[in-house]
């Protein structure tokens, strides 16, 4: 049985406002992207989430979005290649900081939102991420929604590039995520989600909304940390990952 990555975004507060329960996730999962500031977080909800990750053994990396805090980066917003390279690049240089300051480092970059989907859909803008990340820091890896421009953009320019699959959300027919505007994008039932993720990961598939198996390499699972259900989705994952035999631990540990 493989081992696979557990992830999720957090630090996704702002200011004195709270979003997810961030302190039970980093006791469920292997690795935390955490929010830098522009779609949600700030300095000292960094700086707090990265310790408390370093002290759990939680693996940490960038989670850049568009600066778009009414939106919580969920907002196509016209920045250009250039300017999306840019956004990017100051937003792991802000995680890489603060991760440093709280004694611990990022190791990947993953986007956010819209900025995401974009990239996972346009290869100009999936290039100008991975310009970004090979500028601030060639040793970073990539951890990208898997079967996108996003994966292929990142294996073009040697980043070492790890798939992700989403345990909450439905997958079109062509392996995009069904957007959220139109049934079927999330999935709140944590058993129907956990089936669903342990049959992808034993098959090697996507499953999609109408039962297409694609396949593609998987070495992380997703769970959105700002959902209602995200603890206890998480958590029944995790059980029926381990019940199974499958062994959780960060994607960097685990062969390409």
């Amino acid at each position: 049985m493989p081992s696979v990555d557990l992830n999720s975004d957090l630090g996704e507060g702002f200011g004195t406002y709270r979003c997810g329960d961030d302190e039970a996730m980093l006791s469920i999962v292997t690795s935390a992207n955490v929010a830098c500031g522009l779609h949600a977080g700030d300095p000292e909800i960094m700086a707090r989430t990265f310790a408390i990750a370093r002290e759990r053994g939680v693996a940490v990396g960038a989670h850049p979005g568009f600066p778009d805090l009414w939106g919580f980066g969920r907002r196509r917003l016209p920045f250009s290649t250039g300017e999306i390279e840019r956004l990017v690049a100051y937003q792991i240089g802000a995680a890489a900081a603060l991760a440093a300051y709280a004694g611990h480092r990022i190791t990947y970059v993953k986007t956010h939102g819209a900025l995401g989907n974009i990239a996972c859909e346009e290869r100009d803008i999936a290039d100008a991420v991975v310009r970004a990340v090979r500028a601030v820091d060639p040793g970073l890896a990539l951890l990208a929604v898997a079967l996108t421009e996003l994966v292929a953009a990142g294996d073009a320019a040697g980043l070492d590039v790890y798939q992700e699959i989403y345990a909450d959300r439905g997958y079109t027919e062509t392996g995009q995520l069904i957007s959220r505007s139109l049934p079927g994008a999330m999935i709140e039932d944590a058993e129907q989600a956990a089936a669903r993720v342990l049959e992808m990961v034993e098959t090697g598939t996507v499953i999609t909304a109408r039962g297409k198996r694609l396949p593609t390499p998987i070495r992380s699972i997703c769970v959105h940390g700002d959902s209602v259900h995200a603890v206890a989705t998480a958590r029944h994952l995790r059980e029926r990952l381990e019940y199974a035999g499958v062994t959780l631990k960060p994607f960097g540990s685990n062969s390409k």
